[in-house]
């Protein structure tokens, strides 16, 4: 059953029973609505405790009906029920009470939490506005400021900072079903219900800096403001005419191809740690890692290890290049404490999780290695030669290569089935992709372990195959070789930028070339035409063999002044590739076109295997390129702009 009722003395305990995450089904929206007229109807009733089973309070609506007409009773006529009870409902909070069951909980008379709970409106997220009174009751509960601040971010807040704000009653100590029958049980003046409460008052002059900070958050995304919009107006309508003025923005937004993009991205990444080829397949337990490297990757790659818990040994060559691994990996957690995303103690209990070594003795008894070297053939496979003759015959060895063949590196490796690619992206404890890249020889239960780490570091797993620059990088080199390809046609670099910046990109393919620097590239394609491939050149190259390598060298395809990062259109660019140049047609829609040419690429790469599904290649932009979440990816761009050209 989805939802139960139980005697507590004179309370009435309500608990909702429909795993995994006590979604708002059809079935429990029904029960809930039941529960409200029997227990007014019960005279040994004095007030009602509404709890969940399981891990969590109601997490918020059913996925399984997203994109199916909704059935009644509609979640803004339960909420109003339960809120309009002759019997004052607490909602009694665990887990996380998330956009429609923290609408729930708003129709409650209290609400009450233990210290671990949060509490949130995410529908901004899913390009959607809250559909069943979250704009039209939070501001008539707490400040404006905290009511747009909750919904237009989307981001939860924890139940001491809730308390706070107002959002709810008590944080409760101890077991929450006994703390929240106590709570209900205790004689006070009862609140009117937030919809009969007046909205909370604003100067004349707060609504345009909040739109301005909104907007320029949201990035280009409309259900921010759209959201804003409704929080608005529920500060100047009346109770009805705002909760209608709601539920058409939210119909509205609900159809919308900014939401159907929302949509695929939150199933995909629900789906992403989970493949099914790898059902019934149990990982390997990981309870040591070890990191081999620590310069800017590396060292990443540990203070990932360690956020997530895992006890990492840092491997270097020699005390010295040690000492500045371990010194890259304090900086990372020091840099988080000034900025005040850690406590001191956090980040010293971090560091204090990682052992430097320079002997690969130290690795006898490791679980997994992760290599993260010098991006050179050789180096990587005397790593793995050490490694092979140093670890257990059962340890996994993973190579964090971003072109080379894994096949290659792991020539020689005793037991291949246990060698992967694990294919971090920098900075690796902020990036949320994961490339696992398993060899033919790899087994099952050590690609199931590739994706068992991810899901212990938090991290979008995309299983890749083999090929040069797997699926993101080979993506990134057709982009970028496509937008030097309007260059050569006459467009403008910057003109070229400022389209993909519109499109949602936080920069365009040269501003982000500058900052990463163009040596990088260079240095590969340097390293491939070595070992005899054909390469043709690019503008690119023509700019590092001038010393222009991007904001390092305070020049690369535009000029940089000393301490700022504000690119200059160059004079000297223009001289260097003005012999490359001639003028030749040009696509109307620049951010199109090269969107386009990644979703050709993305074609060719389904096409041959290397990516087993058109959302797979959507997670890798969105998560390693920043391609705009709002967008869904390219594959998925493509295909929506096919669906509505005319035929």
């Amino acid at each position: 059953m989805t939802l139960t009722v139980e005697r507590d003395g004179r309370i009435a305990v309500v608990t909702v029973d429909n795993p995994p995450v006590n979604a708002l089904s059809q079935a429990l929206r029904q029960a809930l609505w039941d529960a409200v007229a029997e227990l007014d109807a019960d005279a040994d009733v004095d007030a009602v405790v509404l709890i969940c089973a399981g891990r969590t309070f109601i997490a918020g609506a059913d996925v399984s009906e997203f994109g199916k007409p909704p059935q009644p009773p509609h979640l803004p006529d339960v909420v109003a029920r339960i809120e309009a009870a002759a019997k004052p409902w607490t909602a009694a909070i665990h887990g996380s009470a998330l956009g429609g069951g923290f609408e729930v909980a708003l129709g409650c008379r209290f609400r009450v939490a233990v210290a671990s709970a949060s509490v949130g409106l995410p529908e901004v997220t899913l390009g959607i506005v809250p559909g069943a009174g979250g704009t039209v009751r939070l501001p008539r509960l707490v400040p404006v400021a905290a009511a747009i601040d909750l919904v237009t971010s989307g981001k939860p807040v924890k139940a001491p900072k809730a308390l706070e704000l107002g959002l709810i009653d008590a944080v409760i100590d101890g077991d929450l079903r006994a703390g929240a029958v106590a709570f209900a049980a205790e004689a006070r003046a009862l609140p009117a219900p937030i919809s009969e409460r007046s909205p909370s008052p604003v100067d004349a002059d707060f609504w345009e800096p909040a739109e301005a900070r909104v907007r320029k958050a949201a990035r280009g995304a409309a259900a921010p403001l759209r959201a804003l919009a409704s929080i608005r107006n529920a500060t100047e309508a009346d109770f009805d005419a705002a909760m209608a003025f709601e539920r058409e923005t939210f119909l509205e937004l609900r159809a919308s191809p900014e939401a159907a993009a929302l949509r695929q991205v939150f199933f995909s990444e629900r789906a992403a740690p989970r493949p099914a080829a790898l059902k019934g397949v149990e990982p390997k337990p990981l309870r040591s890692v070890a990191v081999i490297g620590g310069g800017t990757m590396g060292a990443g790659i540990v203070a990932a290890l360690r956020d997530a818990k895992i006890p990492v040994v840092l491997v270097e060559r020699d005390a010295e290049a040690l000492a500045r691994g371990l010194a890259n990996v304090t900086g990372i957690f020091e840099g988080a404490v000034k900025r005040g995303r850690m406590s001191e103690a956090d980040a010293a209990a971090r560091i204090a999780g990682v052992t430097g070594e320079t002997d690969y003795a130290a690795l006898a008894d490791i679980d997994l290695v992760i290599e993260a070297v010098f991006e050179e053939i050789s180096v990587k496979r005397a790593v793995f030669e050490a490694l092979g003759t140093a670890c257990r015959p059962d340890a996994i060895l993973a190579t964090n290569t971003s072109y080379l063949d894994p096949r290659d590196i792991a020539e020689g490796v005793p037991g291949p089935e246990r060698f992967i690619g694990l294919h971090f992206f920098s900075p690796a404890n902020v990036m949320k992709l994961l490339e696992i890249v398993p060899t033919p020889e790899t087994s099952p239960e050590t690609l199931a372990t590739g994706f068992a780490l991810a899901a212990k570091l938090g991290k979008i797993p995309v299983q890749a195959g083999i090929c040069d620059g797997f699926i993101g990088n080979r993506i990134l080199k057709r982009y970028r070789a496509a937008a030097e390809d309007l260059v050569r046609r006459g467009a403008s670099i910057a003109d070229i930028d400022l389209a993909m910046r519109r499109f949602g990109f936080a920069m365009g393919p040269f501003e982000a070339q500058d900052l990463g620097g163009l040596d990088i590239a260079f240095l590969q394609r340097e390293g491939a035409r070595g070992r005899g491939e054909t390469v043709p050149e690019t503008l690119g190259d023509v700019l590092v063999r001038a010393g222009r390598k991007g904001q390092k060298t305070s020049g690369g395809w535009y000029d940089y002044t000393a301490g700022d990062r504000a690119p200059k259109p160059s004079e000297t660019v223009s001289a260097l590739l003005a012999p490359s140049i001639s003028t030749g047609e040009l696509p109307k829609d620049i951010a199109s076109h090269l969107v386009g040419e990644m979703a050709a690429e993305g074609e060719l790469i389904l096409a041959e295997g290397i990516a087993g599904r058109p959302e797979d290649i959507d997670l890798v932009e969105i998560h390693g390129y920043g391609f705009p979440r709002r967008k869904g990816g390219p594959m998925h761009f493509a295909a929506a702009t096919r669906s509505t050209e005319p035929a």
